[in-house]
């Protein structure tokens, strides 16, 4: 009977081959015993990957309105608090010129034009807020800034009022530039006429954040505020009491305008609440899917670690035999 044996280069290619393989499955272990995933996932889902696909691409999708939501919450909470200066600054310059127009006179008036000029460059300011690199209130050109400056505007108004002399007149002037596309629109304003696009938090989901400063609500506040940074101009020649009927005038429109405000507000308020409430659900859901997903590939940590013992087992069983089987020699073997 033939008996066939290895020689010694082959039996070290077996050893070495058989030490490599270990090797591989004890790192495989050890990484699925560290994640507590499976590190072969074809294997567990028996080859059919489509719900794991699913899974994952749901995650993708979610990761990305997490990216949206961040986003319209930024702009969102910059809008609102631009809101808020301009309403802090209207409740201020509204209540003064009642004040003002009741009895002042002479210096006094002359210094609520120059209080008016202040707020006016004050409420700009605001309506040229930007967050994220973009304008708030400019629009879908959310890269420049809406609003020119308050010599601007103001110097356009002059222009257009500069052949009023009564009160009723400069009123009237003030109001048409205002209005006027080819006045305060076309001089002052730098946005655009287009509304800026929803933000698309969720499937089938939007939230719309699209104020400009050419609304109707702005442009009555800077057209009050700003008769009031002009009444005292030496070119009308009012008299004390026009010039206080003027400041009366444009305080009450100043406060009556607060309240539309306060209406815009609570818009943006209601936005800011949907886009939270839309955040939560994707973080809900997105928390699911993980679960979810954890659990399709989980394993088993006892199993791992019983077959991590025998693997180390057999590889310091072949490093033993490897060991000896160095240490032979023919006067060994004789002996």
């Amino acid at each position: 009977m033939s008996s066939f044996s290895l020689g010694d280069l082959s039996q070290t290619f077996m050893l070495q081959r058989r030490g490599a393989a270990l090797k591989a499955e004890m790192t495989r272990l050890n990484e699925e015993l560290a994640t507590g995933q499976v590190s072969n996932v074809k294997s567990v889902l028996a080859g059919n990957v489509s719900y794991l696909t699913d899974i994952e691409s749901d995650l993708k999708t979610l990761t990305g309105f997490q990216v949206a939501t961040t986003e319209a919450a930024q702009f969102a909470d910059g809008v609102n608090l631009a809101l808020e200066r301009i309403d802090a600054s209207v409740g201020t310059i509204g209540t003064a010129l009642l004040t003002v127009g009741s009895a002042a006179s002479g210096p006094v008036i002359d210094q609520m034009s120059a209080d008016a000029e202040v707020e006016l460059s004050a409420i700009i300011s605001a309506l040229n807020t930007s967050t994220g690199g973009r304008s708030v209130f400019a629009g879908s050109a959310s890269d420049q800034r809406p609003l020119a400056d308050a010599d601007v505007i103001l110097d356009g108004l002059r222009t257009a009022t500069s052949g009023a002399s009564t009160p009723s007149d400069i009123l009237a002037a003030t109001q048409a530039w205002f209005a006027d596309p080819a006045g305060f629109s076309a001089v002052a304003y730098t946005g655009s006429d287009t509304e800026i696009a929803p933000f698309r938090l969720a499937e089938g989901e939007t939230v719309a954040v699209q104020l400009t400063a050419n609304d109707k609500v702005f442009r009555d506040i800077l057209q009050n505020v700003a008769i009031a940074a002009i009444v005292s101009d030496a070119g009308f020649a009012l008299s004390d009491e026009e010039q206080r009927s003027l400041l009366r005038d444009a305080g009450t429109a100043t406060l009556r305008a607060q309240a539309d405000l306060t209406a815009e507000r609570a818009s943006v308020g209601a936005a800011q609440a949907r886009i939270d409430e839309l955040a939560t659900r994707n973080a809900a859901e997105q928390t699911a899917l993980t679960y979810a997903k954890g659990a399709l590939l989980q394993a088993d940590p006892y199993e791992t670690a019983t077959e991590l013992e025998a693997v180390q087992f057999q590889l310091q069983s072949l490093y033993t035999i490897t060991a000896r089987m160095s240490d032979l020699s023919f006067v060994n073997f004789i002996r």
